[in-house]
Formats: C-alpha cells, sequence, structure tokens
C-alpha cells in the first residue's frame, strides 16, 4: 500500500562552495552527505545531505541562478535566502548537536524555550548558520 501523506522531500539552499558546506552539515551538523563523490567528480550538479530518510537539504551552487527557469520570474529569485530552516531531533541528538556546533566554533543563539512548531510546543530550541549564512534552527520536543 502506498502512503499518499504530503511530506517535506526536500528545501534548495544556495551556497557558495557545495562542497564545504556539504562538510560542514556532515561534521558539524552531523546529516549524512549525499552524492557529494558525484559532485566532486562532475557527474551530478549538486551535492545534498540527508535530513531523514524522506527529505534532503539541496546544496545548489550560486553559480546556477542563472539556470532557474522552471517558472516566469525564477531568474530573480534565484540566490534570495529563506528565513530559516528547522531541524527536530530527540533530546539526545539536539544535545549533541549543540556539542559539535560549538566544538567547531559555530556560534548559536540564547536557547528559546515553549517555540510553537509542526508539533506543537517544542521544549528547547537554538538558531545557527552555515557557511553561506543560512540559518538553521534546531528543536527538540521531548
Amino acid at each position: 500500500m502506498t502512503d499518499h501523506t504530503p511530506r517535506l522531500d526536500h528545501v534548495v539552499l544556495w551556497v557558495r562552495d557545495p562542497v564545504a558546506t556539504a562538510r560542514f552539515y556532515a561534521e558539524a551538523v552531523g546529516l549524512e552527505a549525499v552524492r557529494l563523490e558525484e559532485f566532486t567528480a562532475g557527474e551530478v550538479p549538486f551535492p545534498s545531505v540527508r535530513v531523514n530518510a524522506e527529505t534532503l537539504l539541496d546544496l545548489m551552487p550560486l553559480t546556477f541562478t542563472d539556470r532557474m527557469t522552471m517558472l516566469p520570474g525564477s531568474v530573480e529569485s534565484a540566490g534570495h535566502p529563506v528565513n530559516h530552516v528547522c531541524l527536530s531531533l530527540p533530546r539526545d541528538d539536539f544535545d549533541a548537536l549543540l556539542t559539535r556546533l560549538r566544538e567547531h566554533s559555530v556560534p548559536v543563539s540564547d536557547p528559546s524555550y515553549d517555540s510553537f512548531g509542526a508539533r506543537g510546543h517544542a521544549t528547547r530550541s537554538f538558531y545557527f548558520r552555515d557557511p553561506d549564512g543560512n540559518v538553521l534552527e534546531a528543536r527538540h520536543y521531548d
């Protein structure tokens, strides 16, 4: 049986250096790099990092902005950042992420408590930036 529940498949982030950004997400954030070797070999246009079994962050090179022709006006919107992307983690993974980011000298915001999200009110959350300035939020609900 096929599950037809809507899900978030991927978010595309504009990045200056996809290889460095993929390494940041792998080493500091703890997400698995996908298609990185294929990208460095010139076989695919961009690498990704896996958030979970169903969701990716695609790391699109800024040099591709002129290829955004899927809809009228897409070229003009290409390269504009989103406000932030939020990663929901179990408590232990949340704490481990905070530790890794600090070990990599990544600045993080003060914690927030009881902020609203897709699963209700999160116990704790904080924000940080990737090497390209994209803002991410990490949170846990338990």
